[in-house]
């Protein structure tokens, strides 16, 4: 029976991400759509901040969330590329934010339910997936010939993912901050 129980928790939190991502895509399209440098290739990128925060909190059921979410995105239309392409960028928008966890969990001594996370070690965090996402994507994009592979396009999309993601964060701490304010707490749950 905790078999099944496992395996329905992680259904949720594949579901939960799928939905999470794919809502903040579109979003960040829509607020941001000025600010793409190229297809794929945006000075801000809210939807990073959630892939990190995924893969944090859920580890491999949130990369796998991510990896459908992405290829869901392609599918419908959003980069016009051949399955391949497609499926490469599903798995550096999973792997990516992933070996960022693990990066931090192994290298920074963050424990595995991040009850020690610092924000010293969640800037680490989103440098080392900002630098890891960036550099998979624009290596694949080179690899595969899209107009979006470039060195510019490298500094561009990194800058947009740790933009993205300290957005994000800022706005998750504040909420909570907000939170614990309104309830007259110190901790968000008591």
């Amino acid at each position: 029976m905790p078999i099944f129980k496992a395996f329905g928790q992680s259904l949720v939190e594949v579901a939960l991400s799928i939905t999470l991502y794919m809502g903040f895509f579109y979003v960040n399209k829509f607020i941001t759509a000025p600010l793409e440098d190229a297809r794929g290739v945006n000075w801000i990128f809210l939807p990073a901040g959630i892939r990190i925060f995924l893969t944090l909190i859920f580890d491999y059921s949130g990369a796998i969330g991510l990896a459908i979410a992405s290829l869901f995105i392609n599918y419908i239309g959003y980069y016009y590329a051949d399955p391949m392409t497609t499926l490469g960028i599903a798995i550096i928008c999973a792997a990516a934010p992933l070996l960022g966890r693990h990066f931090v969990i192994h290298n920074l001594r963050v424990r595995p339910d991040l009850s020690n996370i610092s924000f010293k070690q969640l800037l680490g965090s989103i440098l080392a997936y900002s630098l890891l996402s960036s550099g998979f994507h624009q290596l694949w994009f080179v690899t595969r010939g899209l107009d979006s592979g470039s060195l510019n396009h490298f500094i561009a999309m990194f800058c947009g993912d740790v933009m993205g993601s300290i957005l994000f964060v800022a706005t998750i701490k504040y909420g909570i901050d907000l939170v614990k304010g309104k309830r007259g707490r110190d901790h968000l749950i008591e």
